[in-house]
C-alpha cells in the first residue's frame, strides 16, 4: 500500500485515513478522537502543541467539561501504542511532553506527507533543470501516496481545515503535472484524465484551460470551445462571475487559431543531450552577473537542532513553488542560536541556490540599525551593479534588486532583523529564490513568512554542545556535573558555549568546580562571560529596544518567584487592568523577552529572569518593589477568598481575612478549585517569598491568610508537600517577628496538614496552641474550625468522650455567632464519635440533622460532607442501600470539584459497605480506585485505609494471597504512621495465621 513501507520502524499516513505501521504491521490507533489527536501531532512536524490547542482542534466549541482529562487519556494511549516496550515511568521518546504541551518526534521519512513534499520538491528541481520527463515521473510517483480523502477518520475543526488544505495541495500538484504532460506532448493521453478532473472540480479555471488546450492540440477545436462555454455558465451560475483573464485569452486564441498554441518540442533533457547530439550553440547572455557568496563562516562544532534544520531546509527546497517565494523567519530569545542555525542551514542548502547567497546583518537590536536602503545598496553592488548607477530611493533600489533576482536562484539571509518594515523591501519577488530571516521579534506581520520560534536546546543537545567545546573526555568523566552546568545555563546555546569555552581555557578546572559558581544567582550572569561574548550584554541589546512601559513591566515581572504568572497576577504587579497588562506582556513575547506557556500564562527564561532582576535592583526603589509584591499577594488573597466562599458556603473565614485589593471571582465550585490547582505553584511561591522577605507582621499576614483561604486546595490533595513547606516557613517567620496573628493562622493550617498525614499528636499540639491564641486575641477567623478540628483529632485517637465535649463547644460557638453551616459540620463529624461510644441512634440523629441544615442553606460542599458521615453511620448499623446512595451522591460532587482527598475517603467507605453487603467485586473496584487516588496525591494514611479495605474485599473473593499482601502493606504503613489501626490489623493478621495453620493441619 502507498502509505505503508517494507522498511523497518514506524510509518505514518495522513494522505488518506490516519494510519500507522510498525515493522510492516498496522497499529490500532483507537477512536476517531484519538486518531484526530495523532493526526494533529503528525501535521505539526515535531512542534509542541498545547492542550488548549488540541482541545480547540478536536472538539472546537463543543468541548466537554472534562476535555483535558480525556485528552491526557488519549495521549497516554497513543504513547502505549507507539512505544509498547517502553519501561514504566520512563520518558517517552516519540510522543514527548514539552512544557505544558506535547510533540511527536518522528523518524526521518516516517510520514507520507513528508515523502510527498520531498518528491514534489525534487520534481520541481528537475523541471527547473529542463528534465521534464523526470519531473513528470516524480510528481506522478508522489501523487500515488494519496489514498483517498486526506485525514479520513479524523474529526474536529483542525482536521477539516487540514483536509481541505491537503486536498487543495494535491489538486495544485495535479495541475502542474498536467502542464508538464502537455509540454511533453501528452495532450491525447491527458484528455480523459482532465475530463474526470474538471468534473470533480468544475470551477477550477486552470484545469479547464488545460482541457481546452489538450482538445485543441488533438484537433478538436469545437470541444475546446464548448469547454469554455460550459465553464462560463458554471461560473455565472455558481459564483456570479465571468471567467478570468487567462481563460478568456485562451478562448480568444483558440478562436483565432493562434499558431503559438501548437506544441513546441520541449528542450532536450541534459542527460539525453550528453549521450546524443550536441546541443546547438546558444547566444551568450547579454550580462554575466557575478555569483555572490556572502554567507559568514559556519561554526565547525554545530550541534543539535537536527529536526528544525531539516524543517528549514525543506521549506527552502520549495523555492520553485507556485505559492511564492519561501520566507523562513527564525525568532527567539537572544543567545538561542538563531544566526548559527541560519548560517548552518544556508551553507547546507548551497546546492539549491546555484546563483549564490546574499547576507546582511540588519543590526535590528543595536543603536545603529541597518536601513533597508543601505542593505539594498550592498546587495546591488554584490550583484555587479556599479555604485554610480544604483538609484537613491528605497522603492527604486528594491525594484532593481528584484529585477536582478528574477529567473535566478539565490538565497538571501537577513540576520538580526528589527521588524517586518525593515525586512519587506529586501525580500525577492520571484520563485527560485528564498529568504531566511532571524529576529528576536516574532515578525508575525511579515507576509507569507513561515515563523519558527526557536526554543532553547534539549538537555542532550546542550550537553553535546558543552562536550564539543570543552572536550568530550572531560565531560564524559563528570557527566552528572556537566548536566548540572548546562541546566544552570537554562540550556541556552550562548550560555553553554561561553561556560564551555571558559572550561576549555582552564585545564586545571573541573566541571564540578563550575557548579557552585553557577548556583549563585547573584553571580551567574557574571560567570557567563568570556572575551567579547556575554549573556548579559546580549540580553541588554533586547532590553535597550523597549519602550518605558515595556521596560518597567519586564523589570517588575521578575519579582515574583513563581514558575510563571497569569495575566491577572501580572496586572496586579504592574498596577493596571488586565487588558493593558495583556497587551504589554504580549509585546514582550513578540520581542522574545517573555514566553507564553499557555493562553493567559507567561514566564521568563531562567537567565532572562536573573537579568531582569539585576536591572530591577539597579532601577526600582525598594519601596516600589515592596508595593508590587504586596499588590500580588493582595490579588492572590482576594481570589483565594472568592474560591473559599464558593467552596464552603456559610464559612466565617472569608469575612475575617485581611483582604486589600481585588481579585478574580468564580461562578462555580469547579471553576474555583480548578483555579487554585492551576495557580497552586505560583501561590506557594508568593507565600514563601513573603515569609522570606517580610520585616513586619503586616507584611506577613496576607501570606498567612492565603494559607487559610486556600483550604479547598488542601482538600484537593494536589499540593500537600507545598502546604507543609509553606506553613512551616510562615510559622517560622511569624515566631521570628513575634506576629501572633500569622502564627495562629499558619499553625491551624499546619495542624490540618499533619492530621491528613495521621501525625495526630503533633497536629493536636498545634491545634491547642491555635485555640489558646484565638481565646487570648479574641480572633474569630478559625475559632470554631479549630475546636472542630481538635475534636476530630482526639476522636481519631478513640478518645470519643473528649471529642464530643469539644464538638459541643464548637457547636455553641457557631450558634452564638449565627453560623448554621459550622453547626451542621460539627453535627456531621460528631456522628462517628457517638458510634464509637456505642450510641448508633444518637449518631444517626446527629448526621441527619447536619445534612438537613446543609441542605436548607444550599451548601454543596457541606451537603457532600454530611452525606459522607451519614453514609458511614448507616453502613455501620446495616442500612446498606441507604449508605451506598449517600456515598454515591457525595462521590460525584467531590470528583467534579477535584477534592481528591475526599474522593479517596468516599471510595474506601463505599468499598466497606459493599463488603458488608457481600458485593465483593464492587468492593474491590472502589477500593482499587481509593488506592490509586491516595498514591497519586501522596496520602499515606489514605493508602493504608485503601489497602485494608482492598485486602478484606479480596479475601471475600477468595484471593487469599493477594489479600494477605494488601493487609501486610497496610499494617506496615499504619505502623510507620503510629496509627491505632495498626493494632487492629495485627489482630486480624494473627487470626488469618491461625486459620491457615488449622487448615494446613
Amino acid at each position: 500500500m502507498a502509505g505503508q513501507s517494507v522498511e523497518s520502524g514506524l510509518r505514518f499516513a495522513v494522505l488518506g485515513p490516519v494510519r500507522a505501521w510498525r515493522e510492516g504491521q498496522e497499529l490500532d490507533l483507537g477512536t476517531p478522537l484519538q486518531r484526530s489527536i495523532l493526526g494533529m501531532l503528525l501535521l505539526r512536524e515535531g512542534r509542541a502543541v498545547t492542550p488548549a490547542e488540541m482541545i480547540d482542534a478536536v472538539w472546537g466549541e463543543d468541548a466537554p467539561p472534562r476535555a483535558l482529562g480525556a485528552l491526557r487519556t488519549y495521549v497516554s494511549r497513543l504513547r502505549t501504542v507507539l512505544e509498547p516496550d517502553r519501561p514504566a515511568r520512563s520518558r517517552p521518546e516519540l510522543l514527548t511532553s514539552i512544557g505544558r504541551g506535547y510533540a511527536l518526534r518522528l523518524p526521518d521519512d516516517a510520514l507520507d506527507l513528508t515523502r510527498f513534499e520531498r518528491g514534489i520538491a525534487e520534481a520541481e528541481t528537475a523541471r527547473k533543470a529542463g528534465r521534464l520527463s523526470a519531473a513528470a515521473e516524480g510528481m506522478r510517483s508522489a501523487l500515488t501516496l494519496f489514498e483517498g480523502e486526506p485525514l479520513a477518520g479524523a474529526v474536529g475543526p483542525y482536521a477539516e481545515h487540514q483536509r481541505d488544505r491537503l486536498a487543495e495541495r494535491r489538486v495544485s500538484v495535479i495541475e502542474t503535472l498536467m502542464d508538464l504532460d502537455l509540454e511533453l506532448g501528452g495532450h491525447a493521453a491527458v484528455v480523459s484524465e482532465l475530463i474526470a478532473l474538471t468534473a470533480e472540480h468544475p470551477l477550477r479555471e486552470r484545469l479547464r484551460a488545460q482541457l481546452m488546450l489538450a482538445y485543441y492540440r488533438c484537433g478538436r477545436q469545437g470541444d475546446a470551445l464548448n469547454v469554455f462555454t460550459e465553464t462560463r455558465e458554471a461560473l455565472i451560475d455558481e459564483l456570479g462571475i465571468e471567467p478570468g483573464s487567462e481563460l478568456t485569452a485562451l478562448h480568444q486564441r483558440i478562436l483565432a487559431a493562434d499558431p503559438a498554441l501548437t506544441l513546441v518540442p520541449p528542450p532536450a533533457d541534459p542527460a539525453e543531450q550528453a549521450a546524443g547530439e550536441p546541443a546547438a550553440e546558444e547566444e551568450p547572455p547579454a550580462l554575466e552577473l557575478p555569483r555572490p557568496a556572502q554567507l559568514p563562516a559556519a561554526v565547525n562544532d554545530f550541534t543539535g537542532r537536527k529536526e528544525v534544520a531539516v524543517r528549514v531546509h525543506t521549506l527552502l527546497s520549495a523555492q520553485s513553488s507556485a505559492e511564492g517565494v519561501p520566507v523562513v523567519a527564525l525568532c527567539g530569545i537572544g543567545g538561542v542560536g538563531k544566526t548559527t542555525l541560519a548560517v548552518h542551514v544556508a551553507h547546507a542548502a548551497d546546492d539549491l541556490f546555484p546563483d549564490g547567497q546574499l547576507y546582511a546583518d540588519l543590526r535590528g537590536h543595536s543603536d545603529e540599525v541597518t536601513a533597508p536602503e543601505s542593505a539594498l545598496g550592498g546587495f546591488l553592488r554584490a550583484l555587479g551593479i556599479p555604485p554610480d548607477v544604483i538609484p537613491d530611493g528605497l522603492a527604486e533600489r528594491s525594484a532593481l534588486y528584484r529585477s536582478l533576482l528574477s529567473d535566478r536562484r539565490i538565497l538571501v539571509l537577513l540576520d538580526n532583523a528589527r521588524d517586518a518594515d525593515q525586512v519587506s523591501p529586501l525580500l525577492p519577488g520571484s520563485p527560485g529564490c528564498a529568504t531566511i530571516v532571524t529576529s528576536r521579534a516574532k515578525l508575525a506581520d511579515l507576509p507569507a513568512a513561515r515563523l519558527i520560534d526557536l526554543d532553547v536546546m534539549e538537555p542532550d543537545e546542550a550537553l553535546s554542545l558543552f562536550s564539543s567545546v570543552a572536550g568530550p573526555e572531560r565531560v564524559a568523566a563528570e557527566h552528572g556535573a556537566a548536566m548540572d552546568v548546562v541546566a544552570a545555563c537554562g540550556f541556552l546555546p550562548l550560555a553553554v558555549r561561553i561556560v564551555a569555552a571558559r572550561l576549555a581555557a582552564r585545564p586545571s578546572w573541573t566541571v564540578a568546580s563550575l557548579v557552585p559558581r553557577l548556583a549563585d544567582e547573584q553571580r551567574r550572569l557574571d560567570e557567563l562571560r568570556v572575551g567579547s561574548l556575554g549573556v548579559e550584554a546580549t540580553f541588554a541589546l533586547g532590553y535597550g529596544q523597549l519602550e518605558p512601559a515595556q521596560a518597567r513591566a519586564f523589570r517588575l515581572l521578575s519579582l515574583p518567584k513563581g514558575p510563571d504568572i497569569s495575566i491577572g497576577a501580572a496586572a496586579a504587579v504592574l498596577a493596571m487592568n488586565m487588558y493593558e497588562a495583556e497587551e504589554l506582556l504580549e509585546s514582550l513575547v513578540d520581542m522574545s523577552l517573555l514566553e507564553a506557556t499557555a493562553p493567559g500564562r507567561y514566564r521568563f527564561h531562567d537567565l532572562l529572569r536573573l537579568f531582569a532582576r539585576r536591572v530591577l535592583d539597579k532601577t526600582e526603589r525598594p519601596e516600589d518593589k515592596t508595593l508590587a509584591l504586596r499588590r500580588l499577594l493582595g490579588f492572590y488573597l482576594a481570589s483565594s477568598r472568592s474560591a473559599h466562599q464558593l467552596a464552603y458556603e456559610g464559612s466565617m473565614i472569608p469575612d475575617n481575612l485581611a483582604v486589600v485589593g481585588s481579585g478574580l471571582t468564580f461562578t462555580t465550585v469547579d471553576e474555583a478549585v480548578a483555579w487554585l490547582i492551576s495557580e497552586g505553584d505560583s501561590l506557594f511561591a508568593a507565600i514563601n517569598q513573603a515569609a522570606t522577605t517580610s520585616t513586619a507582621g503586616e507584611q506577613l499576614l496576607p501570606a498567612a491568610d492565603m494559607l487559610v483561604a486556600m483550604e479547598p486546595l488542601l482538600e484537593a490533595g494536589s499540593h500537600t508537600r507545598e502546604f507543609d513547606q509553606g506553613t512551616r516557613a510562615v510559622l517560622a517567620a511569624a515566631l521570628s517577628l513575634g506576629d501572633e496573628a500569622s502564627e495562629l493562622r499558619s499553625r491551624y493550617v499546619l495542624g490540618r496538614v499533619l492530621f491528613a498525614g495521621n501525625q495526630l499528636s503533633e497536629s493536636e499540639t498545634h491545634f491547642r496552641r491555635v485555640h489558646e491564641l484565638s481565646d487570648a486575641r479574641g480572633e474569630k477567623i478559625v475559632t470554631g474550625e479549630v475546636l472542630n478540628a481538635l475534636a476530630v483529632v482526639v476522636g481519631r485517637q478513640r478518645r470519643h468522650t473528649e471529642a464530643l465535649t469539644l464538638f459541643d463547644a464548637a457547636s455553641r460557638y457557631y450558634r452564638e455567632n449565627g453560623v448554621p453551616a459550622g453547626e451542621a459540620l460539627v453535627l456531621s463529624y460528631s456522628a462517628r464519635d457517638h458510634l464509637g461510644l456505642g450510641h448508633p441512634d444518637d449518631a444517626i440523629a446527629a448526621a441527619e440533622k447536619g445534612l438537613a441544615i446543609f441542605t436548607e442553606i444550599g451548601s454543596g460542599a457541606g451537603t457532600a460532607r454530611a452525606r459522607y458521615h451519614l453514609g458511614i453511620v448507616l453502613s455501620r448499623v446495616g442500612r446498606l442501600t441507604e449508605a451506598v446512595h449517600h456515598h454515591a451522591e457525595c462521590l460525584a460532587f467531590f470528583r467534579s470539584s477535584k477534592q481528591r482527598v475526599w474522593e479517596q475517603r468516599v471510595c474506601s467507605r463505599l468499598a466497606e459497605t459493599f463488603i458488608a453487603a457481600g458485593r465483593y467485586p464492587d468492593a474491590v473496584r472502589h477500593a482499587e480506585q481509593a488506592l490509586v487516588v491516595s498514591r497519586e496525591i501522596g496520602h499515606p494514611y489514605g493508602e493504608a485505609l485503601s489497602l485494608t479495605v482492598l485486602g478484606r474485599a479480596l479475601r471475600g473473593l477468595g484471593s487469599a494471597a493477594r489479600s494477605l499482601d494488601c493487609l501486610r502493606q497496610a499494617h506496615d504503613v499504619f505502623t510507620r504512621l503510629g496509627a491505632p489501626e495498626a493494632g487492629d490489623l495485627k489482630l486480624l493478621l494473627d487470626g488469618f495465621a491461625v486459620e491457615r495453620s488449622v487448615v494446613e493441619s
